[in-house]
């Protein structure tokens, strides 16, 4: 069964390709991101997020995901040298967060109700697990100059991926070191992690690193990396062509 539904402003598509699978499992998972939109989008302004950023809740008010998320960004903040700030201005913005972290925990629903084969796609950031007919999932890298294009088709089981840039939202990263500066040497970064969630706040961070994120990927344990920059060229880790589909 596969379904898309726009929410959190971006399609999310569901596939899963157990046997049993039914209509109120995957409205089980939308309705997670439903919830997680209604607490986390800053363009809401009922949502708890905008609430913190207009001072109308104070710290011991907060939900416990929020205070989960705000955790976990202070811990990428350090774990990336300071490249990873949802604080830009007094001002709050989780969305480099939250997105992988709640396709996680989406997919954990899913684990949770005895699946096993499955995607959940938001956006571009995607969580694979198991096989589809006794394949890997393939997962296509998007040319960010040809968006109906794909630089490259990878091969991925149980594994996460996540791609930072401006093709589609435009100067929405930014350096924290240079907050006002554009970011324009890179175009693109894909990470596969071993999750949705590690490789989607690396990914983030790796992009506000300009060019020299790549690098900083190389030394990730268990993490792989795949860069392009403004004038087309692709830079890769060491070990990212063993997920490369071979034509």
């Amino acid at each position: 069964m596969k379904q898309t539904h726009l929410l959190m402003g971006m399609p999310i598509t569901i596939e899963v390709v157990d046997a049993g699978v039914r209509q109120d499992d995957l409205d089980s998972v939308f309705a997670y991101f439903a919830s997680v939109d209604a607490t986390f989008s800053t363009y809401k302004v009922t949502s708890e997020i905008s609430k913190i950023n207009r001072g109308e809740l104070y710290a011991e008010q907060y939900t416990e995901d929020m205070k989960t998320i705000l955790t976990l960004s202070e811990q990428t903040k350090k774990d990336t040298h300071g490249y990873f700030d949802i604080r830009r201005d007094d001002i709050y913005d989780p969305s480099g967060i939250v997105k992988g972290w709640a396709i996680q925990n989406a997919t954990n629903l899913l684990k949770a109700r005895g699946f096993r084969n499955f995607y959940i796609d938001a956006g571009g950031d995607i969580q694979v697990a198991g096989k589809k007919e006794g394949n890997l999932w393939r997962v296509g890298v998007r040319n960010p100059f040809h968006h109906a294009e794909h630089v490259k088709v990878l091969a991925l089981t149980n594994r996460g991926i996540a791609t930072s840039g401006t093709a589609i939202r435009g100067q929405h990263i930014y350096d924290p070191y240079n907050p006002h500066k554009l970011l324009l040497d890179i175009v693109s970064i894909t990470i596969i992690g071993p999750n949705v969630y590690e490789a989607d706040r690396y990914a983030t961070a790796a992009f506000a690193m300009g060019r020299k994120g790549i690098l900083f990927v190389e030394k990730l344990t268990g993490f792989e990396g795949y860069m392009i920059d403004a004038q087309g060229r692709a830079t890769f880790t060491s070990g990212f062509e063993r997920f490369v589909l071979q034509k």
